[in-house]
């Protein structure tokens, strides 16, 4: 063997033993290479017995190696016949103490079995998976739970007798962390298992964990109630499981309200959820606010408005501003399940009370949701009540509700139609562009682009374009900076000929500026119409005469940046030309 042939792994060897960080993490990236120039032989030979033997103290690199692993790396060694090979380093890293890499090399194993054949699941994934159960080490067993549910379907029905033991073990093990674990890979290995195993095994295994000293435990066992009420009958669900899901009602009621149907849901839980959305704790009355319409979708509409609506109206002027702004979010989706009347009747006053809150994002969630309520109720009567508050809050003193009535206007505007938008909206939409924050300048100008596309190219011209290059000519210049920043994106969405007649003269103008900024964004504004219109006869002889020239003079301008885009425009030129 000559030196070249040595040459990968010694390279490697000496990098994984420097002191520096940064290099041996190099290192560990670079297998996949180092790989490819060994060929799968001596790849399986040499780099894999090596990576199994050279467990770094740095948990960075240890990751690292865990994650490369796990990436398809049986390609490198000979396909899916010889991945087994990389389980003996992976389980090497499923031991160690930091929870990161354990968790990638269990997640790296899991990967791995899927494309083993189910014999050599049986001959090596199986023996693997018993050794880390029953490992002395608790790091060992707690990662050894990850990997039941990769496995459990693939082997026969006496090695899946054993897994069931061995998971059960698990879930009794003296240290709290393993029975973590157990807890949170008991709903995905149950999905795995056969109707009967569910009541004779999973029921017992969840009740322990469900039943734990430790809240750490028990809180992760509401996922595995989720999955056995999804694998149970009704009766079954009734009969086995009420007492812990009157237990487990809390911050996934919705979703524990879906597994266990309608009916159970109705008899059992509505009351439990009704106390949650009046508890004492601001904290829970929050976390149940975000379940609302999740739960009563279950429920039939009168149940929803004899039960559910009195606890919003309070919620409304809950005195937690957490409180009323998670109901915030979450309030319109009950128009649909109200229907047009009630919502009207209901749900309009506390849209118009949420609207007016004095916490900014109470007025911001509810603003978010407006086109649900829309599409219930219909424009006219939505901007009858409620626009009032939103040309208001158009003037908010937090920016971000600003910006979010700007983003609500466009699909805002096409409801209204634009006789009824010039009239309430049109200059209100134009004021955002001399608005001191540069997000809510720079989400107008895209508020005015989404809107010519709305309304069409005939009413942004006249309507936009008028007042967007009369501030061209403003002695402040942040307002000629927005004149050619809003062109720049407004133009595609127009025509060459609006371009020629209304805008061309003015921007060029400010090709001329005093200030620099204004200049380069100019030379931008250039590039972005050669990309428009520079490809049609008419639009290039509109370059040649009008374009051309400006940039030529901008391209020896005394500024950097000025220089830097004309010439990138000219560039343009060149290729489209």
């Amino acid at each position: 063997m000559d030196s070249d042939d040595i040459a990968p792994i010694a390279i490697l060897m000496d990098e994984l033993r420097s002191e520096d960080v940064q290099l041996r993490l190099n290192a560990i990236h670079s297998i996949p290479t180092i790989a490819l120039a060994l060929g799968p032989d001596r790849a399986r030979d040499e780099l894999v017995p090596f990576l199994q033997d050279s467990i770094d103290d740095e948990d960075e690199v240890l990751l690292a190696l865990a994650e490369e692993l796990g990436r398809s790396f049986e390609q490198y060694i000979g396909g899916s016949e010889y991945a087994h090979l990389l389980l003996a380093p992976l389980e090497n890293l499923s031991s160690v103490e930091e929870t990161l890499v354990r968790d990638k090399a269990a997640e790296s194993i899991t990967k791995i079995a899927a494309v083993l054949s189910n014999a050599q699941i049986e001959e090596y994934c199986i023996p693997l998976l018993k050794r880390l159960s029953g490992a002395e080490w608790f790091t060992s067993r707690t990662s050894s739970a990850a990997l039941y549910p990769a496995v459990y379907d693939r082997v026969p029905t006496a090695i899946q007798d054993d897994l069931r033991k061995g998971y059960a073990a698990l879930g009794s093990d003296d240290t709290p962390m393993v029975r973590r674990a157990a807890a949170k890979w008991l709903g995905p290995l149950l999905l795995k298992f056969s109707d009967p195993h569910i009541l004779s095994d999973a029921l017992p295994i969840y009740r322990r964990l469900e039943s734990d000293d430790q809240d750490s435990v028990r809180l992760l066992t509401v996922e595995d109630l989720i999955a056995i009420a999804g694998k149970l009958k009704q009766s079954e669900i009734k009969e086995q499981l009420l007492k812990q899901i009157r237990h487990s009602i809390g911050d996934k009621s919705w979703r524990l309200a879906k597994a266990v149907g309608k009916e159970i849901t109705r008899e059992e839980l509505i009351g439990q959820y009704v106390q949650l959305l009046k508890d004492n704790e601001a904290e829970v009355r929050t976390a149940a606010s975000s379940q609302i319409p999740g739960f009563s979708e279950l429920l039939e509409k009168e149940v929803i408005l004899a039960r559910i609506v009195p606890c919003v109206r309070d919620l409304s002027q809950d005195s937690s501003q957490h409180v009323r702004a998670a109901l915030a979010m979450q309030i319109s989706g009950l128009a649909p399940l109200l229907g047009r009347e009630s919502t009207i009747e209901h749900l309009l006053p506390l849209f118009l009370q949420l609207l007016k809150d004095d916490f900014p994002e109470v007025r911001l969630n509810i603003i978010s949701k407006l086109e649900i309520v829309n599409n219930v109720i219909g424009i006219e009567l939505l901007s009858e009540n409620l626009l009032p508050a939103i040309v208001e809050l158009a003037e908010d003193k937090s920016w971000r509700v600003r910006q979010a009535i700007i983003e609500y206007i466009p699909p805002l505007a096409k409801q209204l139609g634009k006789p009824f938008f010039d009239e309430q909206l049109g200059n209100l939409c134009m004021s955002w562009l001399g608005d001191t924050v540069y997000s809510i300048r720079e989400a107008a100008i895209v508020n005015l682009k989404n809107l010519t596309d709305v309304f069409g190219v005939d009413w942004s011209r006249s309507a936009i374009v008028p007042k967007v290059m009369g501030m061209g000519q403003h002695p402040n210049y942040l307002f000629r900076m927005t004149t050619v920043q809003a062109i720049t994106i407004i133009m595609p969405s127009l025509n060459l000929d609006i371009v020629r007649s209304e805008i061309i003269e003015s921007l060029l103008q400010l090709a001329s500026d005093p200030i620099p900024n204004i200049r380069f964004n100019v030379a931008k504004s250039l590039e972005v119409l050669l990309s428009a219109y520079g490809n049609t006869p008419e639009g290039e002889a509109f370059v040649q005469q009008r374009i051309l020239p400006v940039l030529e003079q901008q391209k020896n301008d005394q500024d950097a940046d000025v220089r830097y885009f004309a010439a990138r425009a000219l560039q343009k030129v060149a290729v489209v030309t």
